[in-house]
């Protein structure tokens, strides 16, 4: 049987497997090797054709006997092909960079751009970003080494840089909360592109999206190098139409949908009866009881509203580092910054709305206990919720209801 297959050190959290399941039929594993795994794998040869990521696309060249023009070009190799025992190289991230730039409409011709990251993959940026029309190229690294700048440098000399191309891993998961640069002083910014895509948005992808600029993960570039990949393994041409389905799809079951809104409106029924396959229902205010040891009334009222935020916080920030869930938050959630960051890191915020006629005070929720404090609590919440909702969801009649509306929007985002 043909084997293939992607080689890297740690591929624990990697899609690939996933991905090319969903684009062709072959039987397709993750192989960790270590440095000294590489000569012998290759001597071997016992693979059909595999992919390469981190930190192997240098370290395997001298085992190729051709390496593709764009490959040569970069100076990188992600896609190998066995052919009668000879070994092809290719980089199909050139052509996934290069989709997802386009795909977002940042136009990089005549541009100042900065490529944040010194690899494989910076290389492949540097290359596209040349070969869209950009007028300035230049690496950012974080030591001062010949052809690069600083981070610095890039701070204090290159603040009119219009793209920003991230290809280093800072914030990737589990280190969600870094990120490789501050982008608040560079005002002339028009674009950014992270070729990180697990978790789907980086703090990166956010703070540009805060300001109205274009900004993207790179869920897309991983499906369309792929793609490309694929075609080399199968010698065939993928559909466009079976690309973008295979794209759809990985982001349909890995962005999480989170439910926000008052105490009462029903996030725990709605979240409830939102079955998707693979999806986990995960209610924040059960796993601060859980890690409390004790109901969220006795915690406020023994530590302190305070206190209970913290923790809340704490597990709004563990379980939105992980993909394919349904999130339904405690009602004041969303009055942390940190937690709508974390929350759209993963996922889409969808606002239940439910009228003030609907909700009811209730003795185990000491912050809204009388009608009193629970209006006062929407009056102050209502435009905070409506704010940071990617989408608010209609008063209706029944949970039901409300669950389908869900279901129908989230698809129209994704597609």
């Amino acid at each position: 049987m043909k084997k293939y297959g992607c080689i890297g050190k740690k591929l624990t959290h990697s899609f690939s497997k996933e991905i090319h399941g969903k684009l062709a039929n072959y039987d397709y594993e993750l192989i960790e090797l270590s440095e000294a795994d590489i000569k012998p794998f290759f001597e071997k040869k016992d693979f059909a054709a595999i992919n390469v990521t981190i930190p192997y696309k240098e370290t395997v060249t001298p085992y190729l006997d051709s390496v593709s023009e764009v490959a040569q070009r970069i100076g990188a190799v992600n896609t190998i092909v066995n052919k009668d025992g000879k070994l092809y190289g290719y980089n199909t991230d050139y052509y996934g960079m290069k989709a997802l730039i386009q795909r977002n409409d940042i136009d990089l011709k005549d541009k100042k751009v900065l490529i944040l990251g010194t690899g494989g993959t910076s290389k492949t940026a540097r290359v596209v970003a040349k070969d869209l029309g950009a007028s300035d190229v230049l690496t950012v690294s974080r030591s001062k080494r010949e052809g690069c700048i600083t981070y610095g440098e890039a701070t204090a000399e290159h603040l009119d840089a219009e793209v920003i191309i991230n290809t280093t891993p800072a914030g990737m998961y589990p280190d969600c909360d870094s990120k490789p640069i501050d982008i608040s002083a560079f005002t002339a910014l028009k674009g950014v592109i992270d070729a990180v895509y697990n978790p789907l948005f980086t703090n990166l992808v956010l703070d540009a999206r805060k300001r109205g600029i274009k900004a993207e993960g790179g869920l897309y570039m991983l499906v369309m190098q792929a793609v490309y990949a694929a075609e080399k393994f199968l010698d065939s041409q993928i559909p466009k139409e079976t690309a973008d389905n295979v794209f759809q799809s990985m982001l349909a079951s890995k962005e999480n949908i989170v439910l926000t809104g008052m105490p009462g409106s029903g996030k725990s029924t709605i979240g409830k009866l939102l079955k998707i396959d693979g999806f986990e229902f995960i209610d924040t205010d059960i796993e601060v009881e859980k890690r409390c040891g004790c109901t969220i009334k006795e915690l406020i009222s023994t530590k302190g509203e305070k206190y209970f935020r913290d923790l809340e916080s704490e597990v709004i920030r563990d379980v939105s580092s992980k993909s394919s869930r349904i999130i339904s938050t405690g009602g004041g959630a969303i009055l942390r910054k940190e937690n709508i960051n974390c929350l759209k890191r993963n996922g889409k915020l969808f606002f239940i709305n439910a009228n003030m006629e609907r909700l009811q005070a209730t003795d185990d929720r000491p912050l809204s206990d009388t009608y009193q404090k629970l209006a006062k609590l929407y009056s102050e919440r209502l435009r905070v919720y409506q704010s940071t909702a990617d989408v608010i969801v209609p008063d209706m009649t029944t949970p039901e209801g409300e669950a389908e509306y869900i279901l129908t929007k989230r698809m129209e985002r994704i597609k």
